[in-house]
């Protein structure tokens, strides 16, 4: 259950994103008299999502051909999630920059491109950036599949919802309310990739059980805010990336990356709203 709802998160944010970026494309094609390119959209929207799975698939197949269990698949596995982590971030960073001006964006990206395969290839880019995050969110935290179809198809029903004119929602505030979750998960997800890297090398002694590195920054494991089993901590295990005993660099990593990119959004809104 800790992992199903991130999961859920997770697959709908980037699956409102990419289902957004199609119904867009359709809809200005067809508005500026080019609904005969819509195969286009599709066949790209395919294709990204082809590559998609295929992406994931390569990275959990990896793991597997480790043999999926013992220190080294533990390492690999723990530098596999901070690098994904860290990527995931220049993607968020992405979002933040962009993400208020999707539609625009995609209908000139579509207008620019005349022919056909110009505008697969403008879909594809985009729905593969939006599959690519949820790959690599859900190797980092190995959310189950359950949790991020479960997403999908609710960014799904949304979408065709409000392009069908049955509801109107305040996509903004949709998008703002999943950003804040996607970067207390991505910042959860590189302090425990760095947790886990860390207790890998203290079972193989590589580093010694008294070294610095491993100093606990608090240990609230024995109280309701243990992240495991606290009538308290678990919810906000699940919810905001709660750990109850961190060590000091997990801690320190997890923060500084999510203020870090919580800073950069405030700093760029505010550089928005100068320039109104």
């Amino acid at each position: 259950m800790e992992t199903l709802l991130p999961g859920m998160v997770v697959g709908f944010r980037e699956g409102l994103e990419a289902f957004l970026v199609v119904a867009i494309a359709l809809r200005f094609l067809q508005r500026s008299g080019r609904g005969d390119s819509r195969k286009a959209v599709w066949a790209g929207a395919a294709s990204g999502l082809a590559l998609s799975f295929a992406f994931g698939a390569a990275l959990f197949a990896a793991a597997d051909a480790l043999g999926g269990a013992g220190r080294a698949v533990k390492l690999w596995e723990s530098g596999a999630s901070i690098a994904a982590t860290l990527l995931v971030g220049t993607f968020i960073v992405w979002m933040i920059r962009h993400g208020a001006e999707m539609a625009g964006a995609v209908e000139r990206g579509v207008a620019a491109k005349a022919g056909g395969l110009g505008i697969a290839f403008v879909i594809l880019a985009m729905v593969l950036r939006e599959g690519v995050e949820i790959a690599l969110f859900a190797f980092a935290g190995t959310y189950p599949l359950a949790g991020i179809a479960l997403g999908l198809v609710g960014a799904l029903v949304l979408v065709y919802l409000v392009f069908a004119s049955l509801v109107r929602v305040n996509l903004t505030a949709i998008f703002n309310a999943t950003l804040v979750y996607l970067i207390l998960q991505a910042g959860f997800l590189l302090g425990y990739g760095i947790h886990e890297g860390l207790s890998a090398l203290k079972d193989s002694g590589a580093l010694d059980p008294a070294s610095p590195l491993l100093a606990k920054a608090f240990d609230l494991s024995t109280t309701i805010l243990d992240h495991k089993q606290g009538p308290l901590g678990l919810p906000l295990y699940a919810l905001v990336g709660w750990y109850s005993r961190p060590e000091w660099v997990q801690f320190a990593a997890q923060y500084l990356y999510t203020f870090a990119l919580f800073g950069y959004w405030a700093a760029s809104a505010a550089r928005r709203r100068a320039r109104v």
